[in-house]
């Protein structure tokens, strides 16, 4: 078993650490992670200039690029084999309902499902961070149970694990991608050389929250488990657009 492991935290991230630990004798592990901390990257890749690979300490590999430019890397440009599974985590926060549009930790698994590799995204959901052991059981879990009974395609998995104890939480739930309300105002600020600046406002709170989804079971101390497809085509305004197009 070949296991290719990411993040959009940094390759010093805990999370990383926490899974890198969980996993350890299930099989190969290769790490490919941002050399900084790349949050909200989403799928970007870094094509106006080349990427460079080292090598920390731990032997993790780290890259000067995006989490889909190390996952891309990784597969089509340095690991002599490919990868059986990938695994994107742990991430330090949730990445829900509309988050996975611009999470990076969605972004690497879901390069990997791209090139055709089962791929998870893992995200400890809260920013408390206080027990990435818990979603370290729940990871290994899953890549045990893929390497028991593999999906006869490729599977992009969204996995939040509640950010509690293991023993506290209550199984496991299949879940749809929930809403949240528009973000926050962009907040505006004076640098010390007076210069106008902005940071980008929080996330908003959750809108649609309700049973079956992301957001309704980690409230309730279950492991959220969201399959995720890449086809964004919207098929029911295609005859409306095509209408509209004869008009």
């Amino acid at each position: 078993m070949r296991i290719l492991l990411s993040n959009d935290d940094g390759y010093y991230a805990p999370g990383l650490a926490a899974l890198a630990a969980a996993l350890e004798g299930l099989g190969e592990i290769a790490v490919f992670a941002p050399e900084r901390n790349r949050s909200g990257a989403s799928n970007s890749l870094t094509l106006d200039r080349p990427l460079y690979l080292r090598r920390a300490s731990n032997g993790f590999g780290y890259v000067s690029g995006t989490p889909t430019d190390c996952v891309h890397l990784a597969v089509t440009g340095v690991l002599e084999h490919h990868p059986d599974i990938i695994v994107s985590g742990i991430n330090y926060g949730p990445n829900m309902g509309d988050d996975t549009i611009y999470s990076g930790t969605v972004a690497a698994a879901t390069e990997g499902y791209l090139l055709g590799i089962p791929s998870m995204a893992i995200s400890l959901a809260s920013f408390d961070g206080r027990n990435f052991a818990t979603a370290g059981k729940v990871a290994r879990d899953f890549v045990e149970r893929l390497t028991r009974n593999p999906f006869p395609e490729p599977v992009l998995l969204n996995i939040n694990v509640p950010d509690v104890p293991f023993e506290e939480i209550r199984g496991t739930k299949v879940t749809r991608l929930g809403r949240r309300h528009k973000s926050e105002m962009a907040v505006k600020t004076k640098t010390p050389r007076g210069e106008t600046v902005y940071w980008i406002g929080a996330a908003g709170s959750a809108s649609d929250a309700g049973e079956g989804t992301d957001f309704h079971a980690v409230e309730a101390n279950h492991v959220s488990v969201t399959p995720l497809q890449i086809d964004l085509t919207h098929t029911g305004q295609m005859a409306g657009v095509s209408a509209w197009m004869n008009k």
